[in-house]
């Protein structure tokens, strides 16, 4: 099969792809409570003449292929969505409170419109290509979910894909930019600090032991990382999200909970700040009178990228796309566009890269300039509908070529 006669197939199911996205846009869920998503996709999969296996707590799988010896290529598409109310402005939008904010629900019809086009030329592929459908993406656990249950084995994966949309991006709708070889998005860390003081009315703080203080000392403290403990090229950032305490405003309370999260392109780095955070917290609580706990919650590792896969998907989409509409980081920096290989947005998949060779590829879904000008996460975003069957094709091509070029 050829480049063209893949992206004249997606063309000929757009329809069919951007109901499916249509229909998942309108029951998104979240963390593991994707239950309506699930069963619509597993639904979608048995009606192509897939066999779609549960894996994990809410994730499923499907195998393409295997009509020929080969190695075995795995496509994510996350399917979770965010606890946000929806306010942009389509047709189809979300009414349960949730949204599918981060393209998700693309991510999702996408793969399975890939399904369709990999299944109509299933004697072709060199080995098998396995689907993974996978929720909790935004909370950082679905990946390791599924891994754990075995996701990687039976048939046992190879190389892993992944694309992410992109909305208000300066590239025309449909562009494909390839990860560079090694880092390209942090570990996440989440983390809880407690100070434990001591409670008394608010006009007798000489009775008690104020928490408030000693969580405040301890915000700008923990500042003192990033500014004198760490390289000038160490990219980190350490932000404190919430502060809770006291239901009256003559009274100094018993605790305060402050809620934050870490960013970080290293695991040593990771590993420093969070010992260092434990050791400030406790210490300048201590300075206080009051008590510090520090808890680490959910995160997830590096995304790593890998470098022959790097170079073998850049060549793939070269050809699929042609040369104006799917560019390597390289090429986009030679070009002055000053694109960084790195995202500050972190991402479960990394748990798959921490495993077997990974590549991520972005896909443009809006630019600004044409109505899509609320990033990620925003109760406002949208995305260009027009690059569903594109993704699909991006997909399809990647699993195909890869198996192509790599038979054992």
């Amino acid at each position: 099969m050829t480049s063209d006669t893949l992206l004249q197939e997606a063309e000929q199911i757009r329809d069919h792809v951007l109901r499916e996205r249509r229909t998942l846009h309108q029951i998104p869920g979240t963390g593991f409570d994707i239950g309506d998503t699930l069963a619509f996709v597993k639904k979608e999969l048995t009606d192509m003449g897939l066999q779609p296996a549960d894996c994990g707590r809410a994730g499923v799988t499907a195998l393409v292929g295997g009509k020929r010896p080969g190695k075995v290529f795995l496509l994510r598409a996350d399917m979770d969505a965010l606890p946000i109310r929806e306010e942009a402005d389509v047709e189809f939008a979300s009414q349960n409170g949730r949204m599918h904010a981060c393209g998700h629900d693309l991510h999702t019809a996408m793969l399975l419109g890939a399904a369709r086009l990999l299944k109509a030329h299933e004697e072709e592929i060199h080995g098998t290509v396995k689907l993974m459908f996978q929720p909790a993406e935004e909370i950082f656990e679905g990946s390791h979910d599924m891994i754990e249950a075995g996701l990687l084995e039976n048939p046992k994966v190879d190389a892993a894909l992944m694309i992410h949309v992109m909305a208000g991006m300066p590239f025309p709708a449909g562009t494909v930019i390839v990860s560079a070889p090694g880092v390209s998005a942090p570990a996440a860390d989440y983390f809880e600090i407690k100070v434990q003081g001591k409670g008394c009315h608010g006009s007798m703080p000489n009775t008690g032991v104020d928490p408030l203080t000693a969580a405040a000392h301890i915000l700008i403290a923990l500042q003192e990382i990033h500014a004198r403990e760490l390289a000038m090229d160490d990219r980190v950032v350490l932000t404190i999200g919430t502060m809770n305490a006291g239901t009256a405003s003559n009274v100094i309370p018993d605790t305060v909970t402050m809620g934050g999260s870490i960013r970080t392109f290293d695991e040593e780095t990771r590993s420093f700040i969070k010992q260092r955070m434990t050791e400030i917290a406790e210490g300048t609580a201590k300075t206080f009178r009051a008590e510090a706990a520090v808890t680490f919650g959910s995160g997830c590792p590096t995304l790593v990228n890998d470098r022959d896969l790097s170079q073998c998907c850049g060549q793939y989409m070269k050809e699929l796309l042609g040369e104006g509409r799917a560019f390597s980081v390289a090429e986009l920096n030679a070009m002055g566009g000053g694109t960084s290989s790195k995202s500050a947005g972190s991402e479960d998949f990394a748990y798959v890269s921490q495993e077997v060779p990974s590549l991520m590829l972005a896909l443009a879904a809006g630019q600004p300039e044409k109505g899509y000008r609320y990033p990620q996460h925003h109760p406002m975003a949208k995305f260009d509908e027009s690059v569903l069957p594109g993704g699909s094709a991006v997909y399809a091509w990647a699993a195909l070529r890869w198996l192509e070029e790599h038979q054992a």
